[in-house]
């Protein structure tokens, strides 16, 4: 069992949010009562979490490493999600090992910043939270197909927010570029991660893939994300925060979960929150608005679309 040197030079980011829709799923456990116990060793299985180093990513790490995996955390096997270049060279040094990879935790993220852009020139939130993800997990997926096999599937596991169910995608202008506003961008990320996931599930299960991936909603977590928001948010957060938000270790279980429950083996295109499936908001079931953002992700990130015939809407 062992925790890597971090990566990623961005934090855990998630969302203050709207009421959700809530599954009635039965048969789920829910966050705050789960234990470690209840989920299966994971000996000789590897995992990368990307912020890793802080807060719900931190989490998640340790709590996989408990369980026996291999956790690389992402930002001294450095990567800098804000650059191309570095994720390009992560993935060749990880490669490099010669290890497999059976889960990938898309995780980490920055929250209403100030308008800004990352190394390439993205709007920082759709730079990083979302591009930054979308290429690490394309130019990793050859490994996790390879280490996935029947009835013991790789999976992938992307941490959106309820932030996204008020999120609006521009694809005329994903950079914001028109009038800048924080919350919408984050929410855009957010909202961004969603359908990439759900686009991503159509193509491994067209393929064959022995590869999931879901997306899970950690709920509204106490971590230092926060430091961008409105003051009277942050006010609020330090007087009422004990009673009104997750801790770090509640927010990862929903990753956890994700990342190991026997329950979810071959099942994929899922959105999480508690431990139970719930409702996206409705436009990211649209699945030509999901080829659409696909496609645009690809050109942006200079990687080759590489849907199959019959997957193209």
């Amino acid at each position: 069992m062992s925790v890597h040197a971090p990566l990623a030079r961005a934090r855990l980011g998630r969302g203050l949010s709207p009421v959700r829709p809530q599954s009635n799923i039965p048969g789920h456990l829910n966050c705050r009562s789960t234990s470690l116990s209840l989920f299966p060793r994971q000996p000789d299985r590897v995992a990368i979490v990307t912020g890793g180093t802080d807060g719900i990513g931190y989490c998640t790490a340790k709590h996989l490493a408990r369980l026996g995996m291999h956790v690389v955390i992402v930002e001294f096997l450095y990567c800098d999600l804000a650059s191309m270049s570095s994720i390009r060279q992560f993935v060749q040094k990880f490669k490099m090992k010669n290890i497999p990879l059976h889960v990938l935790v898309n995780n980490a993220g920055v929250m209403m910043v100030p308008q800004r852009e990352t190394k390439d020139g993205f709007e920082e939130h759709f730079g990083l939270n979302y591009l930054g993800h979308f290429l690490l997990t394309n130019l990793l997926l050859d490994t996790l197909r390879a280490s996935g096999s029947p009835g013991c599937s790789a999976r992938v596991v992307t941490v959106s927010s309820a932030t996204h169910y008020v999120g609006q995608l521009d694809l005329e202008d994903l950079q914001g570029s028109g009038s800048y506003s924080p919350h919408a961008a984050y929410a855009q990320s957010k909202l961004a991660l969603v359908l990439f996931t759900y686009r991503l599930q159509r193509l491994l299960a067209a393929q064959g893939s022995p590869v999931t991936a879901n997306v899970v909603d950690p709920g509204v977590v106490d971590t230092d994300l926060y430091r961008h928001v409105f003051w009277g948010t942050r006010l609020v957060k330090r007087a009422l925060g004990w009673l009104l938000f997750k801790t770090p270790d509640e927010g990862a279980w929903t990753s956890v979960y994700a990342a190991v429950a026997p329950e979810l083996e071959g099942v994929g295109g899922r959105y999480l929150y508690n431990e139970k499936e719930t409702k996206s908001l409705k436009v990211t079931y649209d699945q030509k608005l999901q080829q659409q953002l696909w496609t645009k992700s690809c050109q942006m990130t200079g990687i080759a679309d590489g849907s199959p015939e019959g997957i193209s809407g």
